[in-house]
């Protein structure tokens, strides 16, 4: 999901796909259906694994784990006790031990709210009217309280620009006015983003506070009672159906318990064209204010409108799991160096004509498959490796990150004896490459690692392509990343040895817009792997490199991550 632009959502939304029955909660290693005997015979493929990092062997487990019989690896599904029983089967296989405190499972409570009247409009009154803007068509909405009924009645709607308090920046679209009850609109990305000005945030690249997740927080802390955000395709770097299909179906959070920060009673996403009719009704221009909202001095806009809605929804508390396999180290067992995936896809939907079945190949059975070939290198390395890895398949990053969120908040190792995580999600695989791409580039000293395995190869590093999209707060690498552990999100890049970056560009916005978060995303048996298993190979050389010694990589002076590092290694 990373590079490739989701949404997550929360992100929050699976795609549309409907829930079904879910099996036994895991709370530590599963009761299976029938027997642990026949689940491990049912998912066993007829493929004999070398201790290299091979195209076979990745092809194998990508093959498998994209099958229709895994049913898109919806969490809550028979796909999730597939997968998870799969991804066990293999960490025994290759000899890793249970990696969560005896375990091979992280339980992680999930909350999941299923919005059930999904013919809801929202009714806004203006220009003496009430205009209604109905569900998918033009927006769509969840509570985000896990609350099964929730009712907006006749609540002011205030226009807040990009929905942004960062004192840092010396920003604030909230200044001066009290919003504590109201629906805010507001814009996706950073100030600055639309004009690219340097001089605001990072121009073109985006900040945390260009996320979405981030302005339905900062929404909730403000006191809002509803939040809506604007969509247009080329700044979110997705089109409308990518939103559509993530949010309609049962989207899934951590409970308050876990994540107690507030949270939006009402909360969804407009189309532009439907926040240019809603604009215009109130005698506004949406492009003029959008415009003025890039200019420092920018004051909210208050709507001579009201909206209206009731949100009726199923709610249900569920567990999920992410799948820890260890290798323990020679020297130093007690610091640990993570590999991490997200196994979790997006089910299946079973309105879809046709295939119904969100494979989810190269998102993400592509990084389940390297954890798995690094895993195998790993425990055939000799000498063994001085420090501890941990390979952790991790839940519902799909629906949030949720899976990652939960892992450092419960981690299997302090996170100060964490050395790193080196993180893969949606690896391309579009023939061999000159180089890899590096999202957040500039956060750590991660980067001279993966610099000199390149260089070993006659390859280069990188800066990710599209900094403006925020890919590098769209996987699980930012969870470790925001508790201070330096992240690595590194992937094949766009310079193809046969077409170079004309030929990458295509191949990947072709991806992006055909495959990516649809039933598409299947397993092709002719893919070319040349490419993805280099890329393998080398994130296994820069994990081979810090399992072996004894420093710490640090986060760049300017990082925004490095005071939470810095703080965590004062910590016994």
């Amino acid at each position: 999901m990373r590079r490739l632009a989701l949404v997550s959502l929360i992100a929050l939304g699976l795609a549309a796909c409907q829930q079904q029955a879910a099996p036994p909660a895991q709370t530590g290693t599963p009761a299976p259906a029938a027997s642990a005997a026949s689940a491990s015979a049912a998912v066993t493929p007829p493929h004999a694994f070398a201790a290299d990092i091979t195209a076979g062997d990745f092809a194998a487990h990508l093959e498998r784990l994209s099958s229709d019989e895994f049913e898109g690896r919806k969490p809550g599904t028979i796909g999730e006790r597939l997968t998870t029983d799969y991804i066990v089967e293999q960490f025994k296989r290759i000899g890793l031990q249970p990696g969560n405190h005896g375990d091979w499972f992280q339980s992680v409570p999930v909350v999941s709210t299923d919005l059930q009247n999904r013919d809801v409009t929202l009714d806004v009154a203006v220009g003496g009217g009430t205009e209604k803007f109905a569900y998918k068509t033009d927006m769509v909405v969840n509570t985000l309280q896990a609350q099964p009924d929730v009712k907006l009645d006749g609540s002011d709607i205030v226009f807040v620009g990009y929905g942004v308090d960062a004192p840092e920046y010396r920003w604030n679209d909230y200044a001066g006015v009290d919003v504590k009850g109201k629906t805010v609109i507001v814009l996706i990305n950073d100030p600055g983003w639309d004009r690219n000005d340097p001089g605001l945030f990072k121009g073109r690249a985006m900040t945390y506070y260009g996320r979405w997740t981030y302005k339905y927080e900062e929404a909730a802390r403000k006191g809002a009672a509803a939040c809506f955000i604007v969509h247009e395709t080329e700044p979110a770097a997705y089109g409308w159906n990518v939103v559509e299909n993530s949010w309609d179906g049962p989207q899934l959070d951590l409970p308050a318990s876990e994540d107690p920060a507030p949270r939006l009673p009402v909360a969804g996403w407009l189309t532009h064209e439907a926040a240019q009719r809603l604009f215009a009704k109130a005698g506004l221009d949406f492009e003029k204010l959008k415009a003025a909202a890039d200019q420092r001095g920018f004051k909210p806009v208050a709507l001579n409108a009201k909206a209206s809605i009731e949100l009726h929804s199923k709610i249900e508390n569920t567990r999920s799991a992410n799948v820890l396999g260890l290798l323990k180290g020679s020297e130093r067992p007690d610091e640990v160096v993570v590999y991490s995936a997200h196994w979790d896809h997006l089910g299946k939907d079973p309105s879809l004509q046709g295939d119904q079945i969100f494979n989810g190949a190269i998102d993400n059975a592509t990084g389940v498959a390297a954890m798995l070939e690094i895993a195998e290198a790993f425990a055939h390395q000799n000498p063994k490796p001085k420090r501890s890895v941990l390979f952790v398949g991790l839940t519902l990053e799909e629906s949030g990150l949720l899976g990652s969120k939960y892992y450092v908040a419960h981690p299997a190792f302090p996170l100060n004896k964490t050395v790193a995580d080196i993180n893969m999600d949606a690896l391309p695989i579009i023939g061999p490459e000159k180089d890899m791409e590096v999202v957040g580039y500039g956060q750590s000293e991660l980067e001279d690692y993966l610099k000199a395995a390149l260089a070993a190869e006659g390859r280069s590093m990188t800066p990710e392509a599209s900094p403006e999209k925020g890919h590098y707060f769209r996987s699980d690498h930012f969870n470790f990343a925001k508790a201070g552990v330096p992240a690595l999100d590194a992937s094949g890049g766009i310079d193809l040895v046969n077409g170079g970056e004309e030929a990458g560009r295509k191949a990947m916005a072709d991806y992006v817009e055909h495959r990516y978060h649809s039933p598409a995303d299947a397993f092709d048996p002719n893919w070319d792997y040349r490419g993805v298993i280099e890329d393998v190979q080398t994130l296994y050389a820069v994990g081979e490199k810090l399992a072996g010694e004894s420093s710490f990589p640090q986060w760049r002076a300017d990082s925004e991550f490095r005071a939470a590092r810095e703080k965590s290694m004062q910590q016994k």
